[in-house]
């Protein structure tokens, strides 16, 4: 017994130890200025070791640290490779086998740069990174926790960035249509759609729909809304865990509550909930919050009467009433009383304007339960500090402003107490946006980065704090985010300057004298990474020939949805794999938080509830079942062999080499393709090509 209370005693006191370690700040990392915290300073470019290994900047910064540890750059890698990465890269498709072999063919200097530029041209470019993006905001087309009801019209949101990218839209204006798009870019399309950013994680329906604000439920649901966005907002543009200091002060980065609770207090005013606008016409906008309500105080008055007359008269469509000779006088006069009340009423309805609607961060003006604070003319919700993080326990109230660590502007907002709530939103978007703002550029090349590398400079994209990781190339990071920044925040000029990097073109093959290293941190090679679901799905109906490009609207769904009326249950198994509606890309899926596709989640799909900044790389049995298994892959499969048997009709072994060259753009070798020509006999074609497509090389880029 004493022993066990000394291992106990001994226990607790290595935990106090490492935990005064990290809280007192007296080692010597933690006396030393955080790298996230500081300034950016654009570092002078490393004078190159061999000239022929340098593109342009960004390969001296990688030469200089691997010279350091005595590591060589791997040669380029071949043409054939390096299209197929260039084009799963930046557009999210399979390079079409004429398009390869005009490239292989291509011996002009340029001819790589034409390519990059060509596909940063296609709109196939914003379906891609829009997918990448919306990962990170956690967008999902239905509210998740219990009822998951669907939100029919979260869509635009996702158009609005696949809009913003392919249009170059400045990466400061792109920020900043997403906090406060409606104040500072008022009566444009992107400045209201952009606002779904604040409404694109999780909703709880019915904490606020079932449940009014003076409750205390009703409190802590509204206190976690607004945690979300909070949450997502600085998480997804400055990269730091301020949710963290929710209860209490960040136990790892010097983030106090009340910075917590005065970036509560820019967003107090908002609910989610559907925002109407007109597009070009921002005073109607305005005046439409009040039109919309004597717009639902004439439709209630409608339904009532068309309770009242079917009530009264018996009948079901007392606008619309059969002759009826034989009734009563005085129930022919109730009747028409209604009929012409529901035409007077129908007319006024029809005169209303029709606006444009998206689900966003907006001044809700509800009824019932779901009031909103447009019921107080949009007046910000007051916010206090919260001990412990209960809302029971409210402490001093405090102001609208940002992190006190950076210290380029005062941490709190200079706003007038009766300025309009927007006031705020806009004053968090010029703080994210603020040239001086470290975290702000640092964060989005990171994030770009990482998706042509497969990890980031920082590998915790995230979590900039001291909880995070170190940057392992700080010179490259800090050099990227001030040219980004300083010249205009183009996002694809970003994207020009890594691809056309000799980094970038490595070979990704392992060369066996530095196999034994457990990473590729300083790149001494391209590394080979699997593709995401979308991009599997979408190369599937590519080489199929069944791929639909129509870009836009409303999401294609692949379920079927029964119990609408409660709580929706979203039933793939039920949907048809054959519906060539679902045969468009991925980014337009409907995408349901509480039941995830089963198909794509074997392949590690993004988890909407949760902001994702990396996705998972996992091999396992499901996801070979999943690819030879699937309905969708059996119907594609057969969809293959037929577009095979269109384009290379009486031929099998041409069938065959055309399958090869659609699905991995290279021709097979003799030996593979007697063994193709020797199973599709046996087997036949639809069965090789669903084997073609269960292969490492279909779902890997080199």
């Amino acid at each position: 017994m004493r022993n066990t209370r000394l291992r106990v005693t001994l226990c607790l006191w290595v935990v106090g130890v490492l935990v005064a370690y990290y809280l007192s700040g007296s080692s010597a990392e933690a006396q030393t200025p955080h790298w996230a915290w500081q300034p950016i300073k654009r570092p002078s470019v490393p004078s190159p070791i061999l000239k022929s290994q340098i593109s342009n900047p960004i390969d001296a910064f990688i030469a200089a640290k691997l010279k350091q540890t005595g590591l060589t750059p791997s040669p380029p890698a071949a043409r054939r490779p390096l299209i197929r990465r260039l084009y799963f890269d930046l557009i999210g498709l399979p390079p079409t086998p004429e398009r390869v072999q005009q490239f292989i063919a291509d011996r002009s200097p340029n001819a790589y740069e034409k390519l990059v530029d060509e596909l940063l041209a296609s709109p196939r470019y914003g379906e891609r990174w829009a997918r990448h993006w919306l990962d990170v905001v956690h967008y999902g087309d239905t509210h998740g926790y219990d009822k998951d009801k669907p939100r029919p019209n979260a869509w635009p949101y996702r158009d609005y960035v696949i809009r913003a990218f392919n249009e170059d839209k400045p990466y400061k204006r792109f920020v900043e249509e997403q906090i406060a798009g409606d104040v500072l870019y008022p009566g444009t399309r992107d400045g209201n759609e952009a606002l779904g950013f604040i409404a694109a994680g999780p909703w709880d329906f019915i904490g606020h729909a079932e449940l009014p604000e003076t409750k205390i439920d009703g409190k802590i649901a509204r206190h976690l809304d607004r945690d979300d966005m909070v949450a997502n907002t600085i998480g997804t543009f400055a990269s730091v865990t301020v949710h963290c200091a929710q209860c209490h002060h960040h136990k790892f980065d010097p983030i106090s509550q009340e910075d917590y609770y005065s970036l509560q207090a820019v967003f107090a005013a908002l609910d989610r909930a559907d925002k109407k606008y007109f597009v070009n016409d921002p005073a109607m906008t305005a005046r439409f919050n009040q039109l919309d309500g004597r717009q639902r105080d004439l439709a209630e008055r409608k339904r009532v009467i068309e309770r009242d007359a079917a009530k009264a008269t018996g009948l079901d469509k007392p606008d619309k009433p059969p002759i009826d000779a034989a009734m009563k006088p005085e129930t022919r006069a109730e009747r028409d009383g209604y009929v012409t009340e529901l035409a007077q009423l129908n007319q006024q309805l029809a005169a209303f304007p029709k606006p444009e609607t998206v689900y966003a961060g907006t001044v809700h003006y509800g009824t019932g339960t779901f009031v909103g604070t447009g019921a107080n003319h949009g007046k910000p919700r007051p916010i206090h500090v919260l001990a412990r993080g209960q809302v029971t326990t409210p402490k001093q109230e405090v102001s609208a402003g940002a992190l006190s660590i950076l210290t380029f502007q005062p941490a709190r907002f200079a706003i007038a107490n009766d300025a309009p709530e927007g006031e705020r939103r806009a004053a968090l978007a010029r703080w994210l946006t603020h040239p001086d703002n470290p975290l702000t550029w640092r964060s989005i090349v990171n994030r770009v980065w990482q998706y042509h590398f497969g990890a980031g400079l920082v590998t915790t994209p995230n979590d900039f704090g001291r909880n995070g990781a170190k940057p392992s190339h700080p010179e490259l990071l800090d050099w990227l985010a001030a040219e980004f920044r300083d010249t205009g925040g183009s996002l694809k000029r970003l994207h020009k300057l890594i691809v056309m990097s000799a980094t970038y073109r490595q070979s990704s093959n392992i060369k066996p004298a530095i196999s034994t290293l457990q990473s590729n941190e300083l790149l001494w090679r391209q590394n080979r990474r699997k593709l995401e679901a979308e991009a599997v799905r979408d190369a599937v109906l590519s080489v199929s020939g069944k791929l639909d490009l129509k870009m836009g609207g409303a999401g294609w769904q692949d379920f079927v949805v029964e119990r609408p009326e409660h709580s929706p249950h979203y039933e793939y198994g039920l949907a048809d794999p054959n519906d060539s509606r679902t045969w468009r890309r991925s980014i337009y899926r409907f995408i349901v938080r509480s039941q995830t596709q089963p198909w794509m989640t074997a392949l590690d799909c993004a988890d909407p509830s949760m902001r994702v900044d990396k996705r998972n790389e996992s091999l396992s049995p499901l996801q070979a079942l999943a690819l030879l298994n699937n309905g969708f892959m059996l119907t594609q499969s057969e969809h293959f062999a037929a577009r095979l048997l269109r384009e290379r009709p009486n031929d099998l072994a041409a069938q065959i080499i055309r399958a090869h060259w659609l699905a991995f753009s290279r021709a097979p070798s003799k030996g593979e393709l007697e063994k193709y020509v020797a199973f599709a006999r046996t087997h036949g074609l639809p069965n090789l090509c669903r084997v073609l497509l269960n292969l490492s090389e279909f779902t890997f880029a080199d």
